[in-house]
């Protein structure tokens, strides 16, 4: 969320490679945001261009101040309230590897295929070197109970004892993709590679 991260920074490289695809079609655009948050279009200059009309689905209420941007509430692997291509685009950015298991990932991927016209959708590398939800080389493969006791006994993980109720959730609701599975999720797409230091930092599986 800080204009000024790392993280944000990669995010707008990543957006100029979506800009660059959205700027060659018929405006307005319609674009369905799942599990984004208003802020995200902010920081890229869209909030409140009536060129795209941006739905974000995310199961945390937000208020929108923007005419082109639609908040509701709801549940990524469900998208039953919009019909199949009502869309021009569907967008998720890093959170497809919030959903706990490969079933609720795949149900996600299945809606987002089905109500968008084309889809975008990233997500960060399982075999990356560095967990970004964590910022701790490797995390991802530290038991969980190991996991826990960093998180809630030190400040190694984002330099601060977590929250032991957070912790415990947030470990059961994180589960790294690797490129494998995001090819058998999204069968039939194009992939953007984030590189750095030479590795894939994250995918973005898109039909552009």
């Amino acid at each position: 969320e800080n204009k000024d991260s790392l993280g944000n920074q990669f995010r707008e490289k990543r957006f100029s490679f979506f800009q660059k695809k959205i700027n060659k079609m018929r405006k307005p655009i319609s674009i369905l945001d799942v599990g984004g948050k208003i802020n995200f279009w902010e920081n890229r200059g869209l909030a409140g261009n009536n060129d795209y009309e941006i739905t974000i689905v995310n199961i945390e209420k937000e208020t929108s101040k923007y005419s082109n941007i639609r908040y509701e509430i709801g549940d990524a692997t469900n998208l039953n309230k919009f019909k199949t291509k009502s869309f021009d685009i569907v967008h998720s950015n890093s959170v497809i590897e919030h959903l706990y298991n490969f079933n609720n990932q795949s149900r996600m991927a299945s809606e987002i295929i089905r109500v968008g016209k084309k889809y975008i959708v990233q997500t960060p590398n399982k075999y990356f070197f560095l967990e970004p939800h964590y910022l701790f080389p490797f995390f991802q493969f530290i038991p969980d109970k190991l996991k826990y006791l960093i998180l809630t006994k030190t400040k190694i993980s984002r330099l601060k004892k977590w929250d032991k109720k957070f912790a415990s959730q947030y470990i059961k609701e994180i589960r790294l993709l690797s490129f494998k599975e995001m090819k058998i999720l999204f069968p039939n797409s194009k992939i953007y590679f984030e590189k750095f230091v030479g590795m894939n930092k994250s995918f973005t599986m898109h039909n552009f």
